[in-house]
């Protein structure tokens, strides 16, 4: 059905259209992962810590995989981490899709609170932890990245995959601080104001060149109960 057409010297409002050669991005947050036990930190890749995820977060990748899967996606990207490879699986699996890995776009390094002690500190209210929070920078945190490295490598993950994929959406199963730098970064705003993204919740972004449009931020529809996979909401 063709759009209203405005009267003569009127001009309609209309629904945004992403611009010719822009990339949309599906940012998906990982399932919940497992908890973790100070006596037994979570194994290391690269240094990161890398738990499997938690049965919640099983679950919470099936539901994803049955709201994207009508989607018409080109790719999926997940990161070195596997609690991002799980949960991208169902959805991979349903499109036919093999994920392709953008190393980049892993988790921001935490330094000396890898391997879930990151939890702990924060239960703890520790001093490093609180300040980490009224700054807003996870440098802060005993070895962490820094917040320029950071950035500038978040920057160039997301570049790679808009342009290997102009004129499409993709998925980009990432991380909390991921999304968080990335929406940061798009808006101006302060450093965590977008860190509050929940398990499997989706962040729809535009990239053309190098601007990004933020469309969506923490949609978790498909998280609730009473969703319906017969009539999943539009992306």
């Amino acid at each position: 059905m063709s759009e209203p057409q405005s009267e003569p010297n009127t001009y309609r409002q209309h629904r945004y259209t992403p611009p010719p050669g822009a990339t949309e991005i599906l940012l998906v947050r990982h399932g919940e992962s497992q908890p973790v036990d100070p006596e037994r930190p979570f194994d290391l890749v690269d240094g990161h810590g890398d738990p499997p995820l938690d049965p919640v977060g099983v679950d919470q990748a099936e539901r994803l995989a049955e709201r994207l899967a009508g989607e018409d996606i080109a790719a999926i990207y997940v990161t070195t981490l596997r609690r991002t490879v799980e949960t991208a699986a169902p959805l991979a699996k349903r499109l036919g899709i093999v994920p392709s890995v953008e190393p980049e776009l892993r988790e921001v390094y935490l330094g000396e609170w890898e391997g879930g002690l990151l939890r702990v500190k924060a239960a703890e209210h520790d001093p490093a932890f609180v300040r980490a929070v009224e700054e807003q920078r996870w440098d802060l945190i005993p070895g962490g990245e820094p917040a320029d490295a950071f950035r500038d490598r978040v920057s160039l993950g997301i570049s790679r995959v808009a342009i290997a994929h102009p004129d499409q959406l993709v998925v980009v199963v990432t991380h909390g601080g991921v999304i968080g730098e990335v929406l940061a970064n798009a808006t101006g705003a302060r450093g965590f104001a977008f860190i509050g993204a929940d398990n499997a919740s989706i962040s729809h972004i535009v990239v053309e060149d190098d601007r990004i449009t933020v469309r969506r931020f923490n949609d978790t529809t498909h998280l609730d109960p009473h969703f319906s996979v017969a009539a999943p909401p539009p992306i």
